[in-house]
């Protein structure tokens, strides 16, 4: 009890001496205050950013997996376009000899001429896919049906359209039924596909118009054509296991030896949301630093002032001390004025942080509207603030605990 009473009445009075000192306690605390503003700002707007990025990249899916022709940089010369395209059975072998994956599907994609009527449009993406398409990329026919195995096996001249194509080419709102020229072949509408639009993060928040047509008539129309593969993974931690998978089947088949470049590429969602990950954690380490370079500016000013109060209050010492006070209630004394000092400018210095914080989200047309101060991100500001308040503290604190009371009482 009488510890927990010391503790109470060296806290009051610490408050109290910095009450009257208000100007300069606050011109002491600059460093803390700006050091504590920083980081919490900083680390709030890159979870923000973080959560935005992340946000983005979900739309396209976590498990997702790309397989693409890539010719070595190294080896230009050597590898023409023919040998490193991807061919319509290296699709088919990766879906037989790739377990990780649950689902994947060929794409072929080119531009042609499309008109309904009158209305003629000379550049549409047209897209050659399979059924599993849907399932992979999350966007599903609101109206009519979709591709069935027969369209693909029979090579229909069906298509597929999304919203934006309805709109550009005059179409009538409910289409399936409806009859399209396509690069001048006429393609019966089985239905709609929801549009999906792409992120401004990506260079364009416009959706485009898109029809979709059967992969094996995609291939009759375009027998040359390029394609890639997208596959989905059963779950999106198998990333790895899948690479592995695709990289070993691939080198096989195209005969590549073991010094040999690989003349394909395969990429992930989840490999890049791991590397912005890497790059965030960064982010917030150099807020660190930040922070510390601000707090020990602003721990060499703490422990200068409470020099000056020590030697200002050298006779108050003596006299407390004439008075039976022990050394280690002086230095209590100090300590506490110093962390106490230290606290105060955190909390102000949290306090601006999350101003800058509710003015970063309310940005328009900002990336950082999910902004906000995390819980250890404030545990970490008070934890330095008092750690600060603690080491540069301590030095003042134990000169004024050794002081000699006589001498102390002699000061002028």
């Amino acid at each position: 009890m009488m510890l927990l009473r010391l503790a109470f009445q060296t806290l009051f009075l610490a408050i109290g001496q910095i009450w009257a000192n208000k100007v300069r306690a606050m011109l002491t605390t600059l460093g803390i205050i700006i050091g504590v503003a920083a980081v919490v700002s900083t680390v709030a707007a890159t979870n923000g950013l973080k959560n935005f990025v992340l946000t983005e990249f979900s739309s396209f899916g976590a498990n997702k997996v790309w397989v693409f022709p890539r010719r070595p940089p190294e080896m230009r010369d050597r590898f023409s376009w023919r040998k490193i395209r991807l061919t319509d059975d290296e699709a088919d072998g990766l879906a037989a000899n790739v377990p990780s994956f649950e689902r994947l599907t060929p794409v072929l994609d080119f531009t042609a001429p499309t008109q309904y009527h009158e209305m003629r449009k000379p550049f549409v993406p047209v897209h050659g896919i399979r059924p599993v398409w849907h399932d992979i990329e999350a966007r599903f026919v609101t109206q009519g049906r979709p591709f069935s195995r027969i369209d693909e096996e029979e090579q229909l001249n069906v298509c597929l359209v999304n919203d934006k194509a309805i709109a550009e080419l005059g179409l009538p709102t409910n289409c399936p039924g409806e009859y399209l020229l396509v690069d001048n072949r006429r393609f019966l509408i089985v239905g709609v596909v929801e549009t999906k639009a792409v992120s401004p993060m990506f260079g364009n928040d416009d959706a485009m118009s898109e029809v979709f047509i059967p992969f094996r008539t995609a291939r009759a129309m375009r027998p040359d054509g390029g394609i890639y593969v997208i596959a989905q993974t059963k779950r999106p931690e198998l990333f790895e296991d899948a690479r592995a998978e695709t990289t070993f089947y691939m080198r096989r088949v195209r005969g590549l030896k073991g010094d040999d470049p690989d003349t394909f590429g395969v990429e992930a969602i989840e490999q890049v949301i791991s590397q912005f990950n890497k790059i965030a954690s960064g982010i917030t380490m150099g807020a660190g630093g930040i922070v510390a370079i601000s707090l020990l500016v602003g721990g060499i000013g703490i422990m200068n002032i409470m020099l000056v109060s020590v030697s200002e209050r050298t006779r108050e010492i003596g006299l407390r001390k004439a008075m039976g006070a022990r050394p280690a209630v002086i230095l209590l004394q100090f300590l506490v004025e110093a962390v106490v000092l230290c606290m105060i400018g955190g909390a102000v210095g949290l306090a601006i942080g999350q101003g800058i914080t509710l003015a970063l989200r309310e940005i328009p047309n900002g990336p950082l509207k999910q902004a906000e101060i995390p819980a250890w991100a404030v545990a970490l500001a008070v934890g330095f603030s008092a750690t600060t308040g603690l080491i540069f503290g301590m030095f003042p604190a134990i000169k004024a605990a050794r002081l000699d009371p006589i001498d102390a009482l002699r000061h002028e």
